[in-house]
Parts: structure tokens; C-alpha cells; sequence
């Protein structure tokens, strides 16, 4: 856990390109001949389980990106990631492509994966376009992300931190690297991703010109979020009328199985042993409303205050977070008087990896995402 946000003197030493990452307690840096995925699998410099099932099969990615990556962690008290043998978490990576275009991408990670989860869905796609990239597991990983601090909300509220944390030290790295600060920072997130877009816009705006947030988690005090609607559909499940009722959209019937099998009670019981720890009844019981966990909540709560330009996509058929009672809602909580476009995909669900299991039912989100990267760039263009 992180203990304070203060970012101490690098206790690395310098990389062969004489980089050094402000705040981290030890870097790693390394020239790579292609820092796509298509280059940095077979060099150890990814880990293609971190993005196993979020992009649809067969999807072509750009390759060929030369520059340097730095891998890292900053100072914390946590050893959930266990990556290059490290054993502790708040780890980075940051790339730094030869052909730089003057900017820079920051993310945080989908679900509780590592650093690496979002490589092959934006790393690849925007260091092609000459973006330097930089992304965090967030301080605290795996099934027992939960356990990561004292108080209930702690890991999660640790995961906005380590994002602070790292966009303040890539940005210092890149005016290390190119002689200038970035002229344009994104910061592009799925799912609690798309949470930390979120969280940041809102709260650290001026490190930021504009943000993706791709079907982004929805934490608010009072109202919808995961933790009143996945009880309401796993207490209805497989009553189709009581599942509708939760928020989860007709049409998307065929795939309630599988997720009520491997989503729907892990993530509540996760989220509600983060948020409520307390609670010991069954996960098909829980009643946010009654509970009220709010001073957890309102260490991470949303409000719809952007100070940035923001886009979001959500799929329609999101079986996870369904759209009607996360997006749509945050979207009324932004208003119409703030930089906001929000782009309902027809068809699209939580999980890009599904597409292949059910061929012509769904839309793929990635190319949503792609498209919706271009228009950002667009419209906040110097």
C-alpha cells in the first residue's frame, strides 16, 4: 500500500539511455528492437496472460515500433505481483518509441491484472502512431487485491494514486528522453480502466488533455454500481424477467451463463470484501442501499465532474457492467455542459474475447476503441 504520494529520488540507477524514473525503487531499461508485442513476447518485456481474452482472434496489430521501455516499481508494501520474480507490487512499464509524435498514453489496468494488460489493446496501437505509453498494475493485484491496506476502500483508492504516480514520472521521463515535455497526454483505460479515466479527469485534470474510457466501472455513493445490481441478478437468476429487471439488456440472454458462472458472484464478493468487509451473508443477499458502506465509497466515488475532454464506449449487450446502470447513468451524472461524447455500441459487450464464441451475435469493442482514439485526438488537437 501506498503511504504517501510525495515521489522521493530515484533509487535506480541510470539505464543504458540514462533515464531515470522519478520516484521508483528500482527500473530496468532496455533497447528493443520492436516494443509491439509482436517484439516484446519473446524477450520477456510482456506477459501475453495479462491480455489473454480482452481482443477478439485474428485481430492485426501494427509492429516494427523501435525505442526503449523501462520496466519498474515504485516504493510499496505489497507483494501481489509476482512479475519478473519482483514479488512486489505498484509496478510500471514505460515505452518510448524512436519516432515520437510528442505525446504520451497513460493506463491503468482491466480487472486486477498486471502492467502489461493493456499491450496488445492500446500499447500497440498507439506507440505505432508514435505515442510514448506508460501503464500501472495499480498497486495491488489478483483475487486478493482486497487485502492490500487498513481500511475498507484502500486498495481501490490506492489505484487512482499509483496512476497520479506514474503519469507525473512518465511524463519526466519523456522530457528526459525527447529534450520536452509531452505536448499531449491521454490517459485510456477498459473496465476499472476505464474507472481510472474516469477518477482522473475528474480530480487530476491538469496533468491531462483527454481520456478513453472504454465501458468504465461506475463507483458512486448513492445509486447504481456493481454492488446493487449484481446481487439484484444473481438473487433473479435464471428468471429472465428478474435479470432484465437488474439492468441486463434483452438480447443478451446467451450470454447470462457464463457470466453468471465466472463473473457476476466473484465480482461482487471481490468488490463487496473491498468496500464492506464486514458483511457475511450470501452474495445474492447483499443490499447496498441497507449496508451503506459509504465512507469506503466516498474515498472512490464518481461525480461527473470532468475538467478534461472525455469519450466514452460502452457495448449495449455488457454483460458485466450493463449499460443501462453504469454508463448511461454516468452520462446523466457529466450533464450535457462538460466535454463529454458517448458512443452506445450496439451489440458490444464486456469482453472483446467472446466475440469468437458466439460469431454474428456480437460487435467487437477494439475497433470502437481505435476509432474513438482518432476522434479524441481530433478534437483536442493544439
Amino acid at each position: 500500500m501506498i503511504v504517501a504520494m510525495t515521489l522521493v529520488a530515484s533509487l535506480l540507477v541510470p539505464g543504458p539511455e540514462g533515464l531515470t524514473v522519478p520516484g521508483a525503487e528500482h527500473a530496468v531499461t532496455a533497447r528493443l528492437d520492436d516494443l509491439t508485442t509482436a517484439g516484446t513476447v519473446a524477450g520477456g518485456h510482456t506477459d501475453p496472460a495479462d491480455w489473454a481474452g480482452l481482443h477478439p482472434a485474428g485481430t492485426v496489430n501494427p509492429t516494427g515500433v523501435p525505442g526503449v521501455q523501462i520496466d519498474g516499481y515504485f516504493p510499496d508494501t505489497s507483494t501481489t505481483n509476482a512479475t519478473h520474480g519482483w514479488n512486489h507490487d505498484s509496478q510500471f512499464v514505460i515505452r518510448l518509441p524512436d519516432d515520437w509524435n510528442g505525446g504520451l498514453v497513460v493506463s491503468g489496468t482491466p480487472g486486477n491484472r498486471e502492467q502489461y494488460a493493456n499491450d496488445f489493446t492500446i500499447s500497440d496501437w498507439v506507440l505505432a502512431k508514435g505515442y510514448a505509453f506508460a501503464s500501472t498494475d495499480k498497486g495491488n493485484t489478483g483475487l486478493d487485491f482486497h487485502t492490500d491496506g487498513r481500511r475498507p476502500g484502500d486498495a481501490i483508492a490506492e489505484w487512482n494514486d499509483r496512476v497520479t504516480q506514474l503519469t507525473i514520472a512518465a511524463k519526466a521521463v519523456v522530457k528526459q528522453r525527447y529534450g520536452r515535455k509531452p505536448a499531449r497526454t491521454f490517459m485510456a483505460g477498459i473496465s476499472n480502466g476505464g474507472y481510472l479515466v474516469r477518477w482522473q479527469l475528474e480530480n487530476r485534470g491538469h496533468l491531462y488533455d483527454g481520456g478513453l474510457d472504454w465501458e468504465g466501472t461506475l463507483w458512486r455513493l448513492k445509486g447504481d454500481n456493481l454492488l446493487s445490481y449484481l446481487p439484484e441478478a444473481l438473487k433473479a437468476y435464471p428468471d429472465p424477467e428478474g435479470v432484465r429487471r437488474a439492468g441486463f439488456a434483452a438480447g443478451s440472454e446467451f450470454l447470462w451463463p457464463f457470466h453468471r458462472e465466472h463473473y457476476w458472484e466473484l465480482t461482487q464478493q471481490l468488490y463487496q470484501r473491498e468496500l464492506d468487509p464486514s458483511y457475511r451473508g450470501a452474495p445474492a443477499d447483499y443490499d447496498y442501499a441497507a449496508r451503506k458502506p459509504y465512507a469506503a465509497m466516498a474515498r472512490i466515488a464518481l461525480t461527473g465532474r470532468i475538467t478534461k475532454p472525455l469519450i466514452t464506449i460502452h457495448g449495449t449487450l455488457d454483460t458485466l457492467l450493463p449499460i443501462s446502470r453504469s454508463s448511461d447513468v454516468y452520462a446523466e451524472m457529466v450533464g450535457p455542459h462538460r466535454p463529454f461524447r458517448y458512443h452506445r455500441v450496439e451489440g458490444g459487450n464486456h469482453l472483446d474475447g467472446l466475440v469468437d464464441a458466439h460469431p454474428g451475435k456480437l460487435t467487437p469493442m477494439l475497433p470502437v476503441f481505435r476509432e474513438s482514439f482518432a476522434e479524441l485526438e481530433a478534437w483536442v488537437s493544439p
